[in-house]
Protein backbone atom coordinates (compact mmCIF):
# COMPACT_ATOMS: atom_id res chain seq x y z
CA UNK A 1 0.00 0.00 0.00
CA UNK A 2 1.43 3.50 -0.64
CA UNK A 3 0.30 7.19 0.29
CA UNK A 4 2.30 9.45 -1.94
CA UNK A 5 2.78 12.25 -4.02
CA UNK A 6 4.44 12.20 -7.68
CA UNK A 7 7.53 12.91 -8.63
CA UNK A 8 8.52 14.40 -12.09
CA UNK A 9 10.96 12.29 -13.06
CA UNK A 10 13.33 14.65 -14.96
CA UNK A 11 13.27 16.82 -11.71
CA UNK A 12 17.04 16.37 -11.63
CA UNK A 13 19.61 13.93 -12.98
CA UNK A 14 20.50 11.75 -11.91
CA UNK A 15 17.44 10.83 -9.50
CA UNK A 16 18.45 10.53 -6.28
CA UNK A 17 16.92 9.18 -3.31
CA UNK A 18 17.28 8.82 0.35
CA UNK A 19 15.21 6.26 2.07
CA UNK A 20 13.77 6.84 6.04
CA UNK A 21 12.37 4.74 8.02
CA UNK A 22 9.63 6.40 10.30
CA UNK A 23 9.16 5.56 14.07
CA UNK A 24 12.24 6.36 15.84
CA UNK A 25 14.06 8.12 13.01
CA UNK A 26 11.28 10.69 11.91
CA UNK A 27 9.24 10.94 14.76
CA UNK A 28 9.31 9.62 18.21
CA UNK A 29 8.36 6.58 19.36
CA UNK A 30 5.82 4.85 21.45
CA UNK A 31 5.99 1.35 22.94
CA UNK A 32 2.23 0.76 22.25
CA UNK A 33 2.66 2.95 18.63
CA UNK A 34 2.13 6.34 17.45
CA UNK A 35 -1.65 5.81 17.16
CA UNK A 36 -3.06 9.54 15.72
CA UNK A 37 -1.51 13.05 14.69
CA UNK A 38 -1.66 13.84 18.42
CA UNK A 39 0.88 11.16 19.01
CA UNK A 40 2.95 12.05 16.04
CA UNK A 41 5.84 14.24 17.25
CA UNK A 42 8.74 14.60 15.24
CA UNK A 43 12.37 14.47 16.89
CA UNK A 44 14.39 17.49 17.07
CA UNK A 45 15.95 18.57 14.15
CA UNK A 46 14.57 15.36 12.09
CA UNK A 47 12.29 17.89 9.66
CA UNK A 48 15.02 20.69 9.63
CA UNK A 49 17.16 17.88 8.23
CA UNK A 50 14.71 16.36 5.64
CA UNK A 51 14.82 19.67 4.25
CA UNK A 52 18.01 20.39 3.82
CA UNK A 53 18.24 16.53 2.06
CA UNK A 54 15.69 18.06 -0.11
CA UNK A 55 17.07 21.45 -0.89
CA UNK A 56 20.34 19.52 -2.05
CA UNK A 57 19.01 17.31 -4.01
CA UNK A 58 17.57 14.47 -2.43
CA UNK A 59 14.48 13.35 -2.58
CA UNK A 60 13.35 11.26 0.32
CA UNK A 61 10.44 8.46 0.60
CA UNK A 62 9.69 6.88 4.02
CA UNK A 63 9.64 2.82 4.25
CA UNK A 64 7.28 2.40 7.43
CA UNK A 65 6.11 -1.07 9.80
CA UNK A 66 2.38 0.30 10.87
CA UNK A 67 1.24 -3.65 12.29
CA UNK A 68 -1.08 -1.43 14.20
CA UNK A 69 -2.95 -1.58 11.19
CA UNK A 70 -3.27 -4.89 11.18
CA UNK A 71 -3.78 -5.21 14.68
CA UNK A 72 -6.89 -2.36 15.08
CA UNK A 73 -4.74 -0.20 17.06
CA UNK A 74 -5.82 2.57 14.49
CA UNK A 75 -7.09 3.43 11.28
CA UNK A 76 -6.26 4.14 7.91
CA UNK A 77 -8.10 7.63 8.75
CA UNK A 78 -5.74 7.88 11.50
CA UNK A 79 -2.19 7.07 9.86
CA UNK A 80 -3.49 9.08 7.13
CA UNK A 81 -3.77 12.04 9.63
CA UNK A 82 -0.34 11.40 11.10
CA UNK A 83 0.91 11.77 7.40
CA UNK A 84 -0.79 14.94 6.79
CA UNK A 85 0.67 16.27 9.51
CA UNK A 86 4.03 15.56 8.99
CA UNK A 87 4.15 16.97 5.30
CA UNK A 88 2.21 19.95 6.72
CA UNK A 89 4.98 20.58 9.16
CA UNK A 90 7.70 19.78 6.88
CA UNK A 91 6.38 22.38 4.41
CA UNK A 92 6.79 24.77 7.16
CA UNK A 93 10.87 23.99 6.94
CA UNK A 94 10.61 23.98 3.16
CA UNK A 95 10.96 20.00 2.92
CA UNK A 96 8.71 17.47 1.85
CA UNK A 97 8.30 13.48 1.78
CA UNK A 98 7.40 12.53 -1.82
CA UNK A 99 5.86 9.15 -0.57
CA UNK A 100 5.00 7.06 2.16
CA UNK A 101 5.24 3.40 1.34
CA UNK A 102 4.19 1.02 4.52
CA UNK A 103 3.48 -2.64 5.54
CA UNK A 104 0.33 -2.61 7.13
CA UNK A 105 0.27 -6.01 8.34
CA UNK A 106 0.92 -7.91 11.87
CA UNK A 107 3.87 -10.35 12.41
CA UNK A 108 1.89 -13.27 11.91
CA UNK A 109 0.07 -12.27 8.48
CA UNK A 110 2.98 -13.80 6.42
CA UNK A 111 3.70 -10.82 4.09
CA UNK A 112 6.64 -9.67 1.96
CA UNK A 113 6.23 -6.45 3.37
CA UNK A 114 7.31 -6.29 7.01
CA UNK A 115 10.69 -5.05 7.74
CA UNK A 116 13.32 -6.53 7.73
CA UNK A 117 11.93 -8.59 4.48
CA UNK A 118 12.38 -6.15 1.01
CA UNK A 119 9.33 -6.13 -0.03
CA UNK A 120 8.69 -2.09 0.32
CA UNK A 121 12.03 -1.55 -1.19
CA UNK A 122 11.13 -3.49 -3.87
CA UNK A 123 7.76 -1.30 -3.88
CA UNK A 124 9.83 1.35 -4.13
CA UNK A 125 12.39 0.65 -6.68
CA UNK A 126 9.27 -0.22 -9.00
CA UNK A 127 7.22 2.81 -8.73
CA UNK A 128 10.58 5.31 -9.26
CA UNK A 129 11.92 3.08 -12.00
CA UNK A 130 15.41 2.92 -10.22
CA UNK A 131 18.40 0.97 -8.81
CA UNK A 132 18.46 1.39 -5.11
CA UNK A 133 22.33 0.10 -5.25
CA UNK A 134 23.97 2.25 -2.94
CA UNK A 135 20.74 4.14 -2.51
CA UNK A 136 21.01 5.08 1.89
CA UNK A 137 18.30 4.02 3.68
CA UNK A 138 18.12 5.77 7.41
CA UNK A 139 16.93 3.97 10.33
CA UNK A 140 16.89 3.22 14.51
CA UNK A 141 17.00 -0.47 14.15
CA UNK A 142 18.38 -3.84 12.63
CA UNK A 143 15.57 -4.63 10.70
CA UNK A 144 15.33 -1.44 8.94
CA UNK A 145 19.09 -1.55 7.81
CA UNK A 146 18.37 -5.50 6.65
CA UNK A 147 15.30 -4.82 4.68
CA UNK A 148 17.37 -1.89 2.81
CA UNK A 149 20.75 -3.93 2.54
CA UNK A 150 18.62 -7.09 0.79
CA UNK A 151 18.46 -4.65 -2.18
CA UNK A 152 22.05 -2.96 -2.36
CA UNK A 153 20.59 -0.26 0.08
CA UNK A 154 23.42 1.79 1.50
CA UNK A 155 23.17 1.18 5.92
CA UNK A 156 22.62 4.21 8.19
CA UNK A 157 21.77 3.65 11.75
CA UNK A 158 20.74 6.71 13.75
CA UNK A 159 21.09 6.50 17.35
CA UNK A 160 17.20 7.78 17.82
CA UNK A 161 14.46 5.86 18.85
CA UNK A 162 15.28 1.98 19.30
CA UNK A 163 18.49 3.24 18.59
CA UNK A 164 19.42 5.58 21.56
CA UNK A 165 18.84 2.38 23.71
CA UNK A 166 21.50 0.23 22.40
CA UNK A 167 25.11 -0.23 24.41
CA UNK A 168 28.04 0.34 22.16
CA UNK A 169 28.06 -3.71 21.95
CA UNK A 170 24.75 -3.90 20.48
CA UNK A 171 25.48 -1.46 17.94
CA UNK A 172 28.65 -3.24 17.11
CA UNK A 173 27.12 -6.11 16.33
CA UNK A 174 24.46 -4.57 13.98
CA UNK A 175 27.49 -3.56 12.37
CA UNK A 176 28.70 -6.62 11.84
CA UNK A 177 25.31 -8.70 10.86
CA UNK A 178 24.74 -5.43 8.10
CA UNK A 179 28.55 -4.81 7.05
CA UNK A 180 29.18 -0.92 5.77
CA UNK A 181 26.60 0.50 8.16
CA UNK A 182 27.46 3.58 9.03
CA UNK A 183 26.46 5.34 12.43
CA UNK A 184 25.40 8.80 12.85
CA UNK A 185 23.91 10.61 15.90
CA UNK A 186 20.25 11.73 14.69
CA UNK A 187 18.79 12.35 11.56
CA UNK A 188 20.60 16.01 11.49
CA UNK A 189 24.21 14.26 11.48
CA UNK A 190 23.38 11.99 8.69
CA UNK A 191 21.74 14.39 6.44
CA UNK A 192 24.93 16.72 7.52
CA UNK A 193 27.30 13.60 6.47
CA UNK A 194 25.17 13.30 3.03
CA UNK A 195 25.67 16.91 2.39
CA UNK A 196 29.44 16.30 2.86
CA UNK A 197 30.04 13.91 1.18
CA UNK A 198 28.63 15.29 -1.69
CA UNK A 199 30.66 18.23 -1.45
CA UNK A 200 33.61 16.74 -1.15
CA UNK A 201 32.94 14.64 -4.15
CA UNK A 202 31.96 18.12 -6.62
CA UNK A 203 35.26 19.68 -5.29
CA UNK A 204 37.73 16.31 -6.36
CA UNK A 205 35.87 16.59 -9.29
CA UNK A 206 35.66 20.08 -10.02
CA UNK A 207 32.35 20.84 -10.31
CA UNK A 208 30.45 23.81 -8.98
CA UNK A 209 29.39 24.04 -5.39
CA UNK A 210 27.85 26.92 -5.88
CA UNK A 211 24.31 27.09 -4.52
CA UNK A 212 24.36 23.59 -3.11
CA UNK A 213 22.96 22.47 0.25
CA UNK A 214 23.29 23.85 3.54
CA UNK A 215 25.91 23.49 5.90
CA UNK A 216 24.49 26.28 8.51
Amino acid sequence: PVAAGELTMGERSPFRLVILDRDGTINEDRDDYVKSADEWVPLPGALEAIARLNHAGWHTVVATNQSGLGRGTFDMAALNGMHVKMNQMLAKQGGRIDAVFFCPHAPDDACNCRKPLPGLFEQIGERFGVSLQDVPVVGDTLRDLQAGAAVGCQPHLVLTGKGARMSAVQIDALCAQVPGTHVHADLAAFAEHMIRVERKGRADAGESDSGFGRLD
